[in-house]
């Protein structure tokens, strides 16, 4: 079962993806830091988008991954796009040892 965690996490510098990124679409880091632990991608097993309707239009709110680690723990972490400044971007939402 899931643990839900709800907690803001760093991407490892560097260990983005350039071409999703010209995409106009964040990319899965190939790393986290959570607290005093890193969160390694092995594979990413999938990802969607969520949606919010604001004032009649409707945006791109969040992407989401879900990814496993080497040590075969699943992660779910979200790229909050509407963050205001200075807010975290990437969360951890669930992980399952």
């Amino acid at each position: 079962m899931p643990r839900f965690i709800s907690q803001a996490i760093e991407p490892q510098a560097g260990s983005f993806d350039p071409s999703a990124i010209g995409r106009g679409e964040p990319s899965l880091p190939s790393a986290f830091v959570w607290g005093t632990q890193t969160l390694v991608v092995a594979s990413q097993l999938k990802s969607w988008r969520t949606t919010k309707v604001d004032r009649g239009d409707t945006y791109v709110d969040k992407h989401w991954f879900d990814f496993l680690t080497p040590d075969g723990a699943t992660a779910t972490v979200y790229f909050h796009r509407r963050a205001l400044r200075g807010q975290a971007r990437w969360w951890l939402h669930t992980i399952e040892p």
